[in-house]
């Protein structure tokens, strides 16, 4: 990450029903000189995304209230978020998931467990690279609301 990236706090959504694991990344994304801003479910994360441009979101896929591969099908139709990044960080290891979470607009993919410093090369890579936008918009789902 270059310098300037550290100096102006990068603010870092992260999208985790697991408290242990949202708490601990708070810490590691602290630690390496950004901003958390920490979410529990989908749902609060989006009505966040409503009104806040985050540098990064990192997305889990098993969430309480909404799949992680609709919230980011939704996000990626906020265009105010079209060169936001996403890190999808589960523990769904099958290939399937994986293409269709790349299919959805995510940057990149990691499984858990992970370690610590290879999430942060992903998070700083994504900070210095971005997201790039592709033509086509993932299509809603039918029962989904924005």
């Amino acid at each position: 990450m270059n310098t300037d990236s550290i100096r102006s706090s990068p603010t870092i959504l992260v999208v985790d029903d697991d408290p242990s694991l949202l708490k601990l990344m708070g810490m590691l994304l602290e630690h390496i000189g950004t901003k958390p801003v920490l979410f529990p479910d989908g749902i609060t994360a989006l009505d966040y995304l409503k009104d806040n441009t985050p540098h990064l979101i990192i997305l889990d896929l098993m969430l309480p209230d909404i799949n992680g591969l609709d919230v980011l099908r939704i996000l990626r139709r906020m265009e105010h978020l079209n060169w936001t990044p996403v890190l999808i960080l589960t523990a769904y290891a099958d290939p399937d998931f994986v293409r269709q979470a790349m299919q959805y607009g995510a940057d990149s993919y990691v499984t858990k467990p992970y370690l610590a410093n290879s999430l942060i090369e992903h998070v700083r890579l994504l900070l210095n690279v971005g997201h790039r936008p592709s033509k086509s918009v993932p299509p809603p789902h039918p029962d989904e609301v924005l």
